[in-house]
């Protein structure tokens, strides 16, 4: 019965005679080493396509296992929201079994309820119980994710309606791949008339329904990388109007106001963008990267605990040559002793003869207590010397772990003088080429200093030969001032003799004429030749001999 509803579930050709091949020689049943499992992975899911509904599949799981594992204590949510909250854990837990949730995804989807819920996210609380999960187990199985929000723990103050609808919220976001939805008003094709229907966008298709329970589908919007949406005016009596063009068609829709539009027209886009891309839906591109976080997380952790174990086996191995020293000193300790032991049982023995023989010599005794003395001395300086060896041990000890961090010092200020002497070494190799450049600036400056010298020189020269003919000139300008003078002189001398010429000829009546320049006018031409008064100046000569000659009439 099981493989049956599978095979149906999952569009899958059920083959009931592979079934009993499979089982055949088997009387005991799938808990054998022929099991269920075998036959599940070969026979049926290897042939699975992917064309079949993922929630109806969800759903029949759920009813194989939940009766067996639902918590009997009574939750605020109901078994509809269980078994979504059921499908959300099995898309956030982790990829190896027995499935868990770990805090952050559980974190992350306790947020998106609460916000779906509208109410505030508390993090100190979280962040107890989070502590305290931490302390038992890495996570959460799917039963105790039930029980903790259905009860009530993170949704206090919240009715049962609300957070019925934030689990459905989110199970349409994370498993049905709900990007957005909502009523708007769609323009028909045939008849151009405007009705209302239940939009719903999801990561390549755009569905329509009568109602928003989905039960009357009335078309859908393929959308790809092709199609794209912009805003329109207002016209007709409609506003809040966007335009969808996909290939084959286009599609006008209604808003109910400006914000929903604005909400719409980038919902699309960004969907059409992602399309573009060949990226995933947001939720599960989140998904994969808080994934990999963790997983980047937990390498660095592995290569912490990696060193810290090395760390403490040099440490291991610097306390095994520590001990190594001890016993040495110890068995050092031990040969003093015994040597003590020797000498303190040869003092005894010679005490011994020496009382024997006190009777006998007296002037030997006397010298044997010397030798008792000078022996007690020595083994005073000998117990003297077992204690300054302790305390060499103890100063040992401290010299060890002052090598110790004396070598890292000096392994630090070895990197720091390497370094140093690079740096050193570039500027020395800077400097030394910063000089060459000097030099051969000096160089150059010499030349054209020497080049300027010599132009000074030459311009000086000039200068002398300007100045003598300038001397020159001056000199010239004076005699030629003096002759102007003279000149000038001789002119006004020459003038007044004109002028006095010219009043003598003013007196006489034309027999005598001054030599002028002659007039732009025709001259007369007698018989002797150009006459010497022009037409204009004789008629002036007769007007006036007229006027003379009338008064002496």
């Amino acid at each position: 019965v099981l493989s049956h509803n599978l095979c149906t579930v999952l569009n899958v050709p059920h083959d009931p005679v592979a079934l009993e091949e499979h089982f055949r020689d088997d009387d005991e049943g799938p808990v054998s080493n022929q099991g269920y499992m075998p036959y599940l992975n070969k026979f049926i899911l290897e042939k699975v396509q992917g064309n079949f509904d993922k929630v109806e599949f969800n759903r029949m799981c759920w009813t194989l296992c939940a009766k067996k594992n639902l918590s009997k204590t009574p939750l605020l949510i109901s078994d509809e929201d269980a078994f979504k909250v059921w499908v959300i854990f099995n898309f956030l837990s982790e990829d190896k079994y027995p499935l868990i949730i770990v805090p952050e995804e559980i974190e992350y989807l306790l947020k998106k309820i609460t916000e779906a819920m509208g109410a505030g996210w508390q993090q100190e609380q979280f962040d107890h119980y989070k502590i305290a999960l931490n302390t038992s187990r890495e996570g959460l199985s799917a039963w105790e994710l039930i029980d903790l929000i259905g009860s009530g723990q993170f949704s206090k103050g919240m009715d049962r309606q609300t957070v019925s609808m934030a689990i459905n919220e989110v199970f349409n976001e994370l498993i049905l791949d709900v990007l957005k939805q909502g009523y708007m008003l769609k323009k028909g094709h045939k008849r151009k008339n405007w009705m209302e229907r239940w939009f719903v966008l999801k990561p390549n298709i755009i569905s329509y329904y009568v109602s928003e329970d989905l039960k009357d589908k009335k078309g859908d919007i393929i959308l790809d990388g092709n199609c794209c949406v912009e805003a329109l005016p207002d016209r007709d009596g409609k506003k809040c109007l966007f335009l969808i063009k996909c290939l084959d068609k286009t599609f006008e829709i209604s808003a109910s106001d400006k914000k929903k539009k604005q909400e719409w027209i980038q919902a699309i886009q960004t969907t059409v963008n992602l399309l573009r891309a060949g990226r995933p839906p947001p939720h599960k591109e989140a998904r994969q990267k808080r994934k990999e976080l963790r997983q980047k997380l937990l390498a660095e952790q592995e290569e912490l605990e990696r060193q810290m174990k090395e760390l403490q086996a040099a440490n291991e191995n610097k306390q095994k040559e520590l001990e190594t020293v001890r016993k040495q000193l110890e068995a050092a300790a031990a040969r003093a002793a015994e040597e003590e032991k020797k000498r303190l049982q040869t003092q005894v023995e010679l005490q011994d003869r020496f009382s024997l023989e006190l009777e006998r010599e007296k002037m030997v005794r006397q010298k044997m207590e010397e030798q008792v003395a000078q022996k007690s001395s020595e083994l005073e300086q000998y117990l003297q010397r077992v204690r300054e060896l302790e305390e060499m041990y103890k100063q040992l000890q401290e010299a060890l772990e002052d090598e110790k961090q004396a070598r890292q010092d000096e392994e630090t200020v070895r990197k720091l003088q390497a370094r140093l002497l690079e740096e050193e070494s570039a500027k020395r190799a800077e400097l030394e080429k910063w000089h060459l450049q000097q030099q051969q600036t000096i160089q150059m400056t010499e030349a054209e200093k020497q080049e300027l010298e010599n132009q000074r020189i030459i311009k000086e020269q000039a200068l002398q030969v300007a100045m003598q003919q300038l001397k020159q000139l001056e000199l010239e300008r004076k005699e030629a001032l003096e002759q102007y003078e003279e000149v000038k002189k001789k002119l006004e001398t020459a003038a007044n003799n004109t002028k006095s010429w010219k009043d003598k000829v003013a007196h006489h009546e034309g027999l005598i004429r001054l030599i002028e320049p002659g007039s732009k006018n025709p001259h007369l031409i007698t018989n002797w030749g150009p006459a010497a008064f022009t037409a204009a100046e004789l008629e002036q000569r007769q007007k006036s001999w007229k006027g003379k000659k009338a008064p002496s009439e």
